[in-house]
């Protein structure tokens, strides 16, 4: 194995310092520096960066920080030590920029036939957007009994009143979603091994058989495709930043293939 190299080894302590710091202190550092959607009142230019280097609990912060460790090390050995920080930080960064981008338009239309339904509300309307924005079966359950209650009295201002606020309600809980982790830059880095030592051998762990590095990394390029367009109900990964963190890559190591005269 690879001795530890400069980079690596900060931004694992890095890592390691803001999520026990967080922990510890308790102190609510997601609610500043996740990566919020843009047009939400909690959304800040700097969460494009500062999202990285949070995660949602220490299995999240395990899994990405020994991609780092197993990964990042022949990389920077390769690279240097500035290039491979400029690359680690253009992954996450352009990959939140990515994810940020597409959320925005994924939730801009929610936002809008929110704001149509206040300006408007019946009981159609409202019927088709709980439909179309389910949230857990529990509350489902409750809004589909409301929902079917208005229909029997839609000039009853109270219930327009309490279908408005569950309009809202619905639109904040999709406007005050946020995205952490280091897995933008982390897909990054694996993108950039399979891409930098194709043949390397690499051993799973289940089952326990050598495959190379460049099937490990089409394998979970599909299957974060896969589970981006076929999202299962509960299923918070950000595949999108994942994605967006290998395309960067891409490109990055492309372009620096095209301009080998350049070094850092």
């Amino acid at each position: 194995m690879m001795r530890m190299t400069p980079i690596v080894k900060n931004i694992l302590i890095i890592n390691v310092v803001i999520a026990l710091i967080q922990g510890f202190l308790n102190l609510p550092l997601n609610d500043w520096l996740s990566l919020r959607v843009i047009f939400s009142p909690e959304w800040a230019p700097w969460q494009f960066f500062t999202y990285m280097w949070l995660h949602a609990g220490m299995w999240h912060l395990f899994g990405n920080m020994f991609a780092v460790f197993i990964f990042g090390p022949m990389l920077e050995h390769v690279w240097g030590s500035k290039r491979f920080l400029t690359f680690y930080m253009i992954c996450g960064v352009g990959a939140g920029v990515l994810y940020g981008v597409a959320d925005f338009f994924e939730k801009l239309p929610v936002k809008q036939q929110a704001q149509e339904y206040v300006m408007n509300p019946n009981p159609e309307d409202f019927r088709i957007f709980i439909l179309d924005h389910k949230l857990d079966v529990r509350s489902a359950s409750m809004l589909t009994d409301f929902s079917d209650e208005y229909y029997e009295h839609p000039d009853d201002q109270t219930m327009i009143n309490q279908s408005k606020r569950y309009v809202s309600e619905i639109l904040s809980i999709y406007i005050n979603g946020s995205m952490v982790g280091a897995s933008g830059a982390v897909f990054g880095i694996l993108m950039a091994f399979g891409m930098l030592f194709p043949n390397t051998q690499l051993m799973l762990l289940f089952p326990p058989i050598p495959v190379r590095a460049k099937y490990i990394v089409l394998f979970y390029g599909l299957y974060e495709l896969y589970a981006e367009f076929s999202r299962a109900p509960g299923d918070n990964v950000a595949h999108l930043a994942h994605l967006g963190g290998m395309l960067i890559a891409f490109i990055l190591i492309k372009y620096w293939a095209r301009k080998s005269n350049r070094f850092y």
